[in-house]
């Protein structure tokens, strides 16, 4: 039976060697440590460097990461490419992987006119055989996904082929708007590190997409939310907040260098290697600030 797909699914991180392959006991430790932390499962997309990787070592990630999960908990695999065969592909190695579902930013490198985004996710919906998030990146990568575009992918392949992680800005009006649209039926994720998490959860989301860095106090958060602790939500949050602040000074390398940062640190990856050509890198006075607000957060979560 499929796990189910919701709670807290971070994003998992591509840990790299000296010699930029992949870092297979970093990527263990890393899943491992998520569990252990109470996650539902992970995701791959955009923060595992997913556009960076070669076609083989997309699949190679996917296989590893099938085998590492073992069936503990939802895998769902980023399949996002730039031609629907490609994303068809890259969805069939997922699926002999053992994915619960794969993942899809619409192609980046053309604006698509509607019909041709509806035709790109339609086809991957009935070649995938799994259920596919449609994830609008379009805050920092992609377009736009129009509302009536989503509806009527969900009116064709219902609920439990069809969900959504719409990340457009503004990220807590769209979000509504998309529930609104689909009158409450659709599942939808948000991903924004945390920083929108309250808003989102009072959105009715099924679940976050964060990065693992900060995971110790995204599930001690979402677990607040659901009972109630509004006093203890917000005093994880806060932390939460000034730590993804920092990162979205950068954009998608922000998030890359402070979450690879923060892995290293926490033991679990060898090297804080980055995929290059990479934008920004994280100087000393930043690498203070985290390590400043981190030790907040760990002694929140102590309380």
């Amino acid at each position: 039976m499929p796990n189910q797909i919701a709670g807290v699914l971070p994003v998992a991180h591509t840990p790299f060697l000296e010699d930029d392959s992949i870092d297979v006991e970093s990527l263990r430790r890393q899943i491992d440590w998520s569990y252990s932390q109470g996650a539902s499962g992970f995701c791959t997309g955009m923060v595992t460097e997913l556009l960076r990787l070669t076609a083989g070592e997309r699949g190679e990630l996917t296989r590893l990461l099938g085998e590492i999960n073992a069936g503990r908990g939802a895998f769902v695999a980023g399949v996002g490419a730039e031609s629907t065969k490609q994303a068809v592909e890259y969805a069939a190695v997922a699926r002999e992987a053992g994915a619960d579902a794969v993942m899809a930013i619409p192609p980046i490198s053309s604006a698509l006119l509607e019909r041709e985004l509806f035709d790109y996710f339609d086809t991957l919906v009935v070649e995938a055989g799994l259920p596919v998030i449609v994830q609008d990146a379009s805050s920092y990568v992609g377009q736009q996904i129009p509302h009536s575009l989503c509806v009527e992918l969900l009116q064709k392949h219902g609920t439990d082929r069809i969900l959504f992680k719409p990340e457009a800005s503004p990220l807590g009006p769209n979000l509504s708007a998309l529930r609104d649209a689909t009158g409450g039926a659709a599942h939808i994720f948000e991903g924004s590190g945390g920083i929108s998490l309250i808003d989102s959860f009072r959105r009715g989301i099924a679940g976050t997409m964060p990065g693992m860095e900060f995971l110790p106090g995204i599930v001690t958060l979402w677990n607040a939310l659901q009972s109630g602790d509004d006093e203890r939500a917000y005093r994880i949050y806060f932390p939460i907040c000034a730590l993804v602040a920092l990162q979205l000074q950068a954009g998608l390398d922000g998030f890359l260098a402070v979450e690879k940062y923060v892995l290293h640190r926490r033991g679990l990856f060898a090297t804080t290697r980055r995929r290059r050509p990479f934008g920004w890198e994280i100087d000393d006075e930043t690498r203070a600030e985290v390590d400043r607000l981190l030790a907040i957060l760990d002694r929140e979560l102590e309380r």
